[in-house]
């Protein structure tokens, strides 16, 4: 099981930036694929980004495109989101999650906390 604990959010005006934070503890990373997720209350929760730990490859949503980009540090064990060009739909709770990629059905078992994200007009 990974612990997950994030960090970053806060209040921002349209068109600033934000770079959340996720720090990873508890096993071994090299097998896990991470992804940042977002929530709005009445709304299904949106997966917004994903990095493979071990390649760095990177997957986004399309509205995120061009604005967001994932990363990761191996030496701090840590997955960040730089969130640039915010627009008030990016308000949002925010999540880290995990996936074991060695499991026959990878899903996002392993949760943060979140972070909220609020972007002002």
């Amino acid at each position: 099981q990974v612990l997950l604990a994030e960090s970053g959010g806060g209040l921002v005006q349209a068109g600033g930036s934000l770079k959340l934070s996720c720090r990873a503890s508890g096993r071994a990373l090299d097998m896990l694929r991470l992804a940042w997720f977002r929530q709005v209350p009445g709304q299904e929760r949106e997966s917004v980004a994903s990095i493979r730990w071990s390649t760095g490859s990177t997957d986004y949503t399309d509205s995120v495109k061009g604005r967001f980009i994932i990363s990761r540090d191996n030496t701090e064990n840590t997955v960040y989101l730089q969130m640039n060009s915010l627009k008030p739909e990016d308000t949002a709770v925010y999540y880290c999650a995990a996936k074991d990629l060695r499991r026959t059905l990878p899903l996002y078992d392993c949760w943060g906390q979140g972070t909220q994200v609020t972007v002002s007009s």
